[in-house]
């Protein structure tokens, strides 16, 4: 494996982030939303909604690109990462914004409930009640319910993956595509990179245990559902068309790459990249270290070309 990119090395000196539980969950929502972020696509105009959602009220945050008023444009349903544990509509403001600038589609970005307070499944029926919500009110939205793909980083890529599971057992919504950004899908630390990976910068195998155990420990683990696992559904078939990005220093490296073999196995058009010399959380480094904007625009193009 080629060694991590010089330039993110750099970067982490500078800024140093690690997500971790060590000082418990509201340390780690203020050190992610404490970053320093640069403005993406600052033209576009967003609004702040408030859906119904199963546990209550439902913040929602769209935007929508200049030339996305024709009734029919694509929509991406975005969930936010941050182990389940951390992050928002604010913390993940600029990647929903590229989400939405460099595809042209409409975005709406969704605040689910976080654990532990809210514990599995809390993410995974908000995540599901905002996507069906999308589909009922695309008509007020002015979005295409048949070009609706769901992308999420992380944590986020676990529930993109599990929604498009959900909705094809219930038969709806109907979902193009979905982008799956280093996403959780196995729960299987005995995959190469959690040992490979073990001490890997932004979020390393202890980590991911501790965030594990505050949103799943109630769940047996050695033999966990398909909506906390999606990799470990019965049947893979019929699914949306995926593209998964995983990077080489990640825990989560061989998670996404066993999911990708799984779908192509069950015969779902899937393409794997991975970015060898990237971390987990890459996203958020987009436009500041150019092997984090390359590996993003090649996930932003395949979601741009299936929504064309």
């Amino acid at each position: 494996m080629p060694a991590i990119d010089p330039i993110v090395l750099k970067v982490l000196d500078a800024v140093p982030f690690r997500l971790t539980l060590d000082d418990g969950p509201e340390q780690a929502r203020r050190t992610m939303r404490d970053l320093p972020r640069r403005p993406v696509h600052p033209e576009l105009p967003s609004e702040d909604r408030v859906i119904d959602g199963p546990g209550g009220d439902l913040p929602i945050r769209i935007y929508r690109p200049a030339g996305t008023e024709s009734g029919s444009e694509p929509v991406v349903v975005f969930f936010h990462g941050g182990g389940f544990v951390a992050g928002d509509l604010d913390t993940h403001d600029g990647t929903a914004r590229m989400h939405a600038g460099d595809t042209g589609a409409v975005v709406v970005s969704v605040d689910y409930r976080l654990a532990p307070e809210h514990p599995f499944p809390a993410a995974v029926e908000d995540a599901m009640a905002a996507t069906e919500w999308v589909a009922e009110h695309a008509a007020e939205l002015g979005v295409d319910p048949h070009r609706l793909a769901v992308a999420g980083d992380s944590a986020g890529g676990n529930l993109a993956a599990v929604v498009s599971q959900l909705a094809r057992d219930a038969g709806g919504p109907s979902i193009a595509f979905q982008l799956l950004w280093y996403p959780a899908t196995s729960y299987d630390g005995s995959l190469p990179s959690f040992t490979e990976n073990a001490d890997a910068p932004i979020i390393d195998s202890k980590a991911i245990a501790a965030l594990t155990l505050a949103y799943a420990g109630h769940v047996d683990l050695s033999d966990p559902p398909a909506a906390l696992a999606p990799a470990r559904a019965a049947n893979l078939a019929d699914l949306p068309p995926a593209y998964i990005a995983v990077a080489g220093h990640d825990p989560l490296r061989d998670d996404g790459i066993r999911y990708g073999e799984l779908l192509d196995a069950a015969g779902v058009p899937v393409q794997v990249h991975n970015a060898e010399t990237l971390i987990h959380g890459y996203l958020g480094y987009a436009g500041v270290i150019p092997a984090a904007t390359e590996a993003a625009e090649l996930g932003l193009a395949a979601l741009r070309n299936a929504l064309a």
